[in-house]
């Protein structure tokens, strides 16, 4: 099941959240920033890592002080590529093939990869859709896709209900 819903990522009950990131797991956006604020210092060491991070990749941290208990990062920029449909689907199927291995089924999401000089909302919320949809075993029950703004929630919804499936 996919639900969009407007809420704060840092509040959304669920298994995990996602949590797009580069090569060393450093926040790619203003949102990214504000969860990790939010998760506080105990998150920042969690997200430590000793060397760098190919983009498609995906790794699980604990959730700090965030409503979810664990934390879904997803490497969608690294120093050899930038943040494009491929790399973030990659990093997606990743992050689902964790959340099974982990047995994760809910997971909340911002629109991974969609900003500025990124990917369009329409392009985040398909590539979301069709990775959710598409995964082996289906061990996934449930995916939240967290947006800040009613506008975009409405327009987000009519894209995730045109996905087959």
């Amino acid at each position: 099941m996919i639900q969009v819903v407007v809420d704060d990522l840092a509040f959304v009950m669920a298994d995990a959240v996602v949590r797009p990131a580069d090569e060393a797991l450093n926040p790619v956006s203003p949102e990214t920033t504000r969860l990790d604020r939010q998760a506080g210092e105990r998150f920042a060491a969690l997200r430590r890592v000793t060397t760098p991070l190919d983009a498609g990749a995906a790794v699980v941290t604990g959730g700090g002080d965030l409503a979810a208990p664990f934390v879904l990062h997803v490497v969608i920029r690294d120093s050899t590529r930038r943040t494009d449909r491929d790399v973030v689907r990659r990093a997606l199927v990743s992050a689902w093939q964790r959340a099974a291995d982990w047995g994760l089924a809910s997971i909340a999401t911002p629109l991974v990869g969609a900003g500025a000089g990124q990917l369009s909302l329409e392009d985040a919320a398909t590539l979301l859709a069709e990775t959710f949809q598409a995964q082996p075993g289906g061990h996934l029950s449930e995916l939240r896709i967290v947006v800040e703004r009613e506008e975009d929630r409405a327009l987000v919804e009519a894209i995730v209900e045109r996905r087959p499936g």
